[in-house]
């Protein structure tokens, strides 16, 4: 399998705290990845060096263009990497709630437009052609995360799990070959949960994407994944599939907790 994510040796210090220990990851193509462990070991701190948040104190990360070439991610912004084909979500829902549910899946196109502001200002033909395009491509994401109906209401009035998928949505309307989900169904019930499931195994399938993410719902990550990294104070612990990491005796006692055995 070719790889699309790459990271060698990454460790991040905050001041005195090392919040990121000698880390290495690769996701391939096609992959959906998790990346769990307990509260502050660490995951969304990886996730901010990747994306260009954060600076790493060491090692390299690598994005693979679609030729499988390795574009080094050390020093890129994070509009940089969005454009290089990296999107994520956060654990805070970020939307832009007074704006409606399609213009929040338009805004994630603008990497992707070509118009300036004299275009945009002139309104000249190329500008319409490539806002109607925006418009067309944005509402087919609203489609696959089944918000269409919605397309007109403010983020804002959207319940929550109806939130959660139209930041998936922004996020895919940057065209990524990498999509990074933060605690995805954080806050979401069972059915919403096995919906989520579903709707990350359909973007992987449909959009070809690989998909790296934090999850603390143990029975969608098991459900999910096709391999797992298990993170402590930073460091990775094990890895591997998800029965090998169900039945880690170290796993067990660091996340998973203490076996009545």
């Amino acid at each position: 399998m070719k790889p699309v994510l790459e990271v060698q040796d990454l460790s991040q210090d905050f001041g005195g705290l090392r919040a990121l220990n000698e880390l290495s990851l690769t996701v391939n193509s096609g992959e959906i990845v998790a990346l769990i462990g307990p509260n502050g070991a660490g995951k969304t701190t990886f996730f901010n060096c990747v994306t260009g948040i954060y600076t790493p104190t060491e090692g390299k990360m690598f994005l693979h263009n679609s030729q499988g070439e390795p574009q080094l991610l050390n020093g890129k912004k994070p509009h940089v990497i969005t454009a290089m084909g990296m999107a994520r979500t956060f654990q805070n829902i970020r939307l832009f709630s007074d704006m409606t549910v399609l213009e929040n899946v338009m805004i994630g196109r603008h990497c992707r437009t070509r118009t300036g502001i004299m275009g945009a200002i002139m309104r000249d033909g190329r500008s319409r052609r490539e806002e109607q395009e925006s418009i067309d491509a944005s509402y087919a994401l609203l489609e696959l995360v089944r918000l269409q109906d919605f397309w007109n209401e403010a983020a804002r009035n959207l319940p929550y799990g109806a939130q959660r998928r139209l930041e998936i949505a922004r996020a895919l309307a940057t065209e990524p070959r990498m999509l990074l989900l933060d605690e995805p169904a954080a806050g979401m019930n069972p059915q919403e949960t096995n919906e989520l499931k579903d709707l990350v195994c359909s973007i992987r399938d449909n959009q070809q994407l690989s998909i790296l993410l934090i999850e603390h719902d143990m029975g969608m990550v098991m459900s999910l994944s096709d391999r797992i990294y298990v993170m402590e104070y930073g460091s990775c612990i094990a890895t591997g599939k998800p029965e090998e990491i169900r039945a880690n005796p170290r796993v067990i006692k660091a996340y998973l907790g203490e076996s009545d055995a």
